[in-house]
């Protein structure tokens, strides 16, 4: 089964007086580009954090916001530290005092040292954490829920399209060999125009021509274009991380389909081997979107 690389997904878990929102979206990308919006008091965490998506989610622009509401406060600050407020407008004082200035002390100077006037948390932070991991473990099944469901919708497309390029590819096969024959003659005819007295040269002249329209034989790329076919929708219904796979198979098949077309000389070859193409750039543009 194949997956989209866009979707979205979104979890609210409540746990007391505690609720935390995850909130997922994906685009295409080549590869995975995670980008995280979480919780100060939540970045020791970040790692873990990656880790998760990383394990459940393998290709696509994500982004990932968490939300900690703790009552009616988002993103609530750890607990005042008495003894780190007192240090603070202690080294306040020492530095008026050595640097003269005038003035009295106001709040917003005490504020420039937050980092002492909080006590760390990660107790508690811990505890919250569960509570972040359910969310994102629930904002993720949602978001793959979307992906599959889109990726559903593409395989439909691609099979579709597969289809066809497989019907004119019957199309080239069952008109190559007489294409040949009508070539081989065409030359031939061109030949003996050129060449007034063909009484002791002929077997030499047929072969030569022999070989010049076995160049025009689409045989082989045909087998392979076939080939190709097969592997392309077993990797569609088997793969499940098969993106870069489908990517270079369509390589594959479009280099055959530029073999029969610069190979084609008749005008229904031709036609059939620009719709193969048509519908081989319209699949390199789909499996874009696949994970």
């Amino acid at each position: 089964m194949i997956s989209s690389m866009t979707g979205y997904g979104k979890a609210i878990v409540q746990r007391d007086d505690i609720t935390v929102e995850a909130e997922l979206k994906s685009l295409n990308s080549r590869y995975l580009d995670l980008s995280l919006r979480i919780p100060k008091f939540l970045m020791n965490k970040e790692f873990e954090i990656r880790e998760k998506v990383k394990n459940r989610i393998k290709r696509g622009k994500v982004y990932l916001a968490v939300s900690v509401r703790k009552g009616e406060v988002e993103e609530r600050f750890n607990e005042i530290d008495p003894a780190g407020v007192k240090y603070a407008i202690s080294l306040l004082k020492d530095i008026k005092k050595y640097s003269k200035i005038k003035g009295n002390l106001k709040l917003s100077d005490v504020l420039l040292f937050q980092n002492m006037l909080f006590k760390d948390d990660y107790e508690q932070a811990g505890e919250e954490f569960e509570i972040v991991v359910e969310a994102i473990d629930t904002a993720i099944n949602e978001l793959n829920k979307m992906r599959e469901a889109e990726g559903n919708e593409l395989e439909k497309d691609l099979r579709k399209r597969v289809q066809i390029i497989i019907n004119a590819l019957s199309k080239i096969e069952n008109s190559s060999e007489e294409s040949i024959k009508a070539y081989f003659e065409k030359i031939k005819e061109k030949a003996k125009q050129l060449v007034a007295d063909l009484s002791n040269n002929q077997d030499r002249l047929n072969m030569e021509l022999a070989l010049i329209a076995e160049r025009a034989d689409v045989t082989e790329e045909c087998v392979r274009l076939h080939s190709h076919i097969k592997m392309f929708l077993d990797t569609i219904s088997k793969s499940e991380d098969a993106g870069r796979k489908l990517n270079f198979i369509v390589q594959e098949m479009n280099r055959e389909a530029n073999t029969i077309n610069s190979k084609s000389v008749s005008s229904e070859i031709s036609h059939s081997g620009i719709s193969i193409k048509e519908e081989i750039e319209k699949i390199r543009e789909q499996i874009q979107n696949i994970e």
